[in-house]
């Protein structure tokens, strides 16, 4: 197996629907009182990436059909932005967030919009896996043998569709391995890169 990079060309454009930018505007009001009030401290690290630059990728996948199903998964989900949006757009929707707080507030804020986003608290790291500092950033430590399919509270990784996932600088090739060691033919990985660009790579037969 082996990744393809994808060309994206998604219509960038500042509007979204009424029901987008509502839930877009509700979803910045309860970010910013979650670090105002102090709440958000310990979480420093914590960066979101563009909501409407995600969508717009989204719809372009779809409409060029590159997809081959509609169960989405977003690694690291933080408040679910990227998780509740792909909901809207019909897609079954999981966003894994190893931070309990975090979690709590992805899942009270896509229920509160009547969309159903299942929220794991868990690592996006299926156990047995692992990673360490190498060179260029960290690169992912995969169990040997894999005695099991790795699996995410019940979320079998081998049927998600699409990934979504905003590293660290210097973790990119580690999600992108980690996409390799888990996915199944056909699967695709969309990584936000920062200032609005994004990243799609298909895991491919040859």
């Amino acid at each position: 197996m082996a990744l393809l990079e994808l060309t994206l060309r998604p219509e960038r454009t500042t509007e979204v629907p009424d029901e987008v930018a509502a839930y877009l505007d509700e979803a910045d009001r309860r970010e910013a009182a979650f670090f105002e009030q102090g709440l958000g401290k310990k979480f420093s690290r914590y960066v979101p990436s563009d909501p409407v630059a995600f969508l717009a990728a989204l719809v372009y996948l779809r409409k060029e059909k590159l997809l081959r199903g509609s169960r989405f998964c977003e690694w690291g989900c933080g408040f679910g932005f990227a998780a509740s949006l792909a909901a809207m757009e019909g897609f079954e929707s999981y966003g894994i967030e190893f931070v309990p707080e975090l979690a709590e507030l992805a899942e009270q804020l896509a229920a509160d919009f009547g969309l159903e986003v299942t929220i794991l608290n868990t690592d996006y790291l299926p156990d047995g896996f692992d990673d360490c500092e190498g060179v260029g950033g960290k690169i992912l430590v995969c169990p040997n043998p894999m005695s099991d399919p790795p699996e995410y509270d019940g979320l079998d990784p081998a049927e998600v569709d699409l990934f979504y996932v905003f590293p660290w600088p210097g973790e990119e090739r580690l999600m992108m391995d980690l996409f390799e060691a888990v996915a199944t033919e056909g699967a695709i990985l969309l990584m936000y890169l920062g200032d609005g660009e994004l990243a799609a790579y298909l895991k491919d037969e040859c």
